[in-house]
């Protein structure tokens, strides 16, 4: 039997680092795994999921592994693949509610950009969510295959604030700002919004707005501006309403996204291929499918980071996001 003192003898040279391999190793070069298929040619699966954000990974874990930010590891994947002439075609696989404004749109951009460096086709496969942000990525595709139970729409931008001055007041607390200007402060959770705050940030939500309605009209050449302003009233849409008012092209599910793919780079056979960083197990195509439960830090909530952002007063964000998703 082994005795106690030598269990913590093992963990006292591991805590000190006299083992040489780490107990959290950091995040090492991308590595293809083939999922099926056969032959020299390959289609490549693309993971986009969760919230969009230039943010790092929040959660402990990604964290002590060192992982990258989404638009960072997009960029690193798009870039492995143009380097690989094997690469014939790009499938993106998206369940995302969206994000902020910024990141949705260098996703967009990055697949846009190897587009024209590589040629080749891209094909965007939407399950659970393809919403607001999740749905402007997908524009970057040649053609949108929607699950047959996916949630599309919510085109449009949100801005989410705390007016949290009443709470304050009631315990105590008064909040002081010095500013150069009446506006310097504006969206601030420690006083109410104004009138004139208000149409200030109407005016940029609108010129956002504004985007995102050209990228919908450039990437669904079928709809005439006055339909995408028609659908681009926050609604959400089945797949079954997308598809008939032209926001999708197909109905069907991502062994059907990397058949189309497959055809449309004209390749009868090919290997279907991800990128993941050593350690990952990847047995099939719905591998790495990121979950997502809500936002962090756009309102109060009881995890401390959300709690700092509240108290030190973080900014407003401009969202291409479904709503139920910033009031989680």
């Amino acid at each position: 039997m082994r005795k106690p003192g030598s269990v913590l003898v093992g963990v006292s040279l591991l805590l000190v680092g006299c083992v040489s391999q780490p107990f959290f190793p950091k995040a090492g070069p991308l590595q293809e795994t083939r999922l099926e298929g056969q032959g020299r040619d390959k289609v490549l699966v693309v993971n986009i999921s969760g919230l969009l954000t230039s943010a790092r990974p929040a959660n402990l874990v990604d964290r002590l592994l060192d992982r990258p930010s989404l638009p960072a590891r997009l960029k690193e994947e798009l870039t492995k693949a143009q380097e690989d002439e094997a690469v014939k075609a790009l499938v993106l696989r998206i369940n995302s509610p969206g994000g902020t404004v910024t990141a949705s749109d260098i996703l967009y951009h990055e697949i846009r950009s190897f587009k024209q460096k590589r040629n080749i086709p891209v094909i965007a496969s939407i399950m659970d969510l393809g919403t607001s942000g999740g749905y402007y990525v997908a524009l970057a595709a040649d053609r949108i295959v929607a699950h047959p139970s996916s949630i599309l729409g919510s085109l449009g931008v949100i801005l989410v604030t705390v007016n949290a001055a009443g709470l304050l007041e009631k315990i105590g607390v008064e909040a002081t700002a010095v500013t150069s200007g009446p506006h310097k402060d504006m969206g601030s959770p420690f006083r109410a919004m104004t009138e004139k705050d208000r149409a200030i940030f109407q005016g940029i939500i609108d010129s956002l707005h504004a985007r995102f309605l050209a990228v919908v009209q450039e990437g669904r050449p079928g709809l005439t501006e006055s339909k995408v302003r028609q659908l681009a009233d926050g609604r959400i849409y089945s797949a079954a309403q997308a598809k008939q008012v032209g926001l999708i092209d197909e109905i069907g599910y991502l062994d059907d996204a990397i058949a189309f793919a497959k055809q449309e780079a004209g390749l009868k056979e090919a290997q279907v291929v991800m990128y993941h960083r050593p350690g990952g197990y990847r047995p099939n195509i719905y591998a790495q499918a990121g979950q997502f439960s809500g936002v962090e830090g756009f309102l109060p909530s009881p995890s401390l980071s959300s709690l700092q952002t509240f108290l030190t007063g973080g900014p407003p964000q401009f969202m291409y996001l479904w709503l139920p998703y910033a009031m989680q």
